[in-house]
């Protein structure tokens, strides 16, 4: 649309240069054969202008479309002679300068420029065009080779600019996406297994111990609520983690599995920005732990220190979780985040049967969009 423009507006400058001349010849000369003459001349310069802007506005350059411009020259330089440099035949001399930059190569089109700079005005002289006319020209054909340029360029930059724009907004999309997925694995992942937990123990104690049943049923009834409260707020994007609140919930959940976990201190004086990456590193090691280890204990550290926040948290039963293949797409979602908040995160077996997961962000905020 805007090419379709630029080219309209194009011609129009045309008309202005051509169109007088050609007016003169159909309606003051009477002459048919130069009126055939001009309108012909006139029609095919208007159609290889305006194809060559379009062409090259499109990137569609060939080098064939040298020719075009020779074309044009030689028409608009044999117009004036033919038809005489009276009432505006002289104008076609410059018709040609504004293709020279948008059809050649920077190089060539500086040198031809350069040339048609000197040899457009000595021309019009040739033919008797006054000194004025030829000063005139002097100035204009370059200035009309810049312009060309100038159009085709600005045209190429906002065309360039708006696809930026759209592969950033597609960017964006995929991006917000991805945490999206990553938010919701770790929510529901978390929550889905330590509802299933819940409902295993109320299971086992069904026949012996009816007050245990209804208790882990309560439970489950907590964590189904919870669960349906941290979507929603995953989905709003405003979901703020507690690592104290994380520690709880993990410690809880596995001691409940009759895995061994105490409870670690933690500082009420941590940064506020340390307690959604940690968090999330707790929620998803107890995931782990559950899904695919045959733990019998876990131990929790939180070492908050003048330079950074350092979670470690170690379980036994690796191998089974080594048999199992893969870290799966929950330790990479964060390492992720770990990574995008300033920290290190590592995870893997230890050797000696164990599995340990160790992440440390900075104490203080990371800048924004610091990797």
């Amino acid at each position: 649309m805007i090419a379709a423009i630029m080219v309209g507006l194009t011609a129009f400058t045309l008309a202005g240069f051509l169109l007088p001349a050609l007016w003169y010849e159909v309606f003051d000369r009477h002459d048919p054969g130069r009126i055939l003459l001009a309108v012909a001349a006139v029609a095919i310069v208007f159609a290889l202008y305006g194809r060559l802007l379009w062409l090259n506005l499109m990137r569609r350059t060939a080098p064939g479309h040298r020719f075009g411009l020779a074309a044009i020259a030689v028409i608009c330089w044999t117009l004036p002679p033919l038809l005489g440099t009276d009432h505006g035949w002289g104008n076609a001399l410059l018709v040609p300068a504004g293709l020279i930059a948008v059809v050649l190569p920077v190089r060539p089109a500086t040198a031809v420029t350069a040339a048609a700079t000197v040899l457009t005005p000595a021309y019009g002289i040739v033919l008797g065009l006054p000194a004025l006319s030829a000063l005139y020209d002097f100035a204009g054909v370059p200035l009309a080779a810049f312009s060309g340029y100038v159009q085709v360029w600005l045209f190429h930059v906002v065309q360039e600019l708006r696809e930026a724009r759209a592969e950033m907004a597609r960017s964006a999309v995929g991006e917000e996406r991805l945490r999206f997925a990553r938010d919701l694995h770790d929510v529901l992942g978390h929550s889905l297994q330590a509802v299933a937990l819940r409902a295993e123990v109320a299971e086992r104690y069904l026949d012996r111990d009816p007050g245990r049943v209804r208790k882990e049923l309560t439970e489950i009834q907590t964590m189904a609520r919870d669960s349906v409260r941290d979507v929603r707020e995953v989905v709003r994007g405003y979901r703020a983690t507690s690592l104290r609140t994380e520690l709880d919930g993990m410690s809880a959940v596995l001691r409940a599995a009759g895995i061994r976990c105490d409870r670690p201190e933690v500082s009420p004086e941590l940064p506020a920005h340390v307690h959604e990456p940690l968090g999330w590193v707790a929620r998803e090691a107890a995931t782990n732990v559950l899904r695919h280890s045959s733990a019998t204990w876990c131990e929790i550290t939180v070492d908050a220190g003048r330079d950074r926040v350092r979670v470690e948290i170690v379980n036994d039963g690796a191998p089974r979780r080594a048999a199992g293949g893969g870290s799966g797409s929950g330790l990479t979602g964060l390492a992720e985040r770990i990574t995008a908040a300033g920290g290190r995160f590592t995870a893997g077996p230890a050797g000696d049967g164990t599995f340990r997961v160790t992440a440390a962000v900075p104490a203080a905020p990371a800048p924004r969009g610091a990797a």
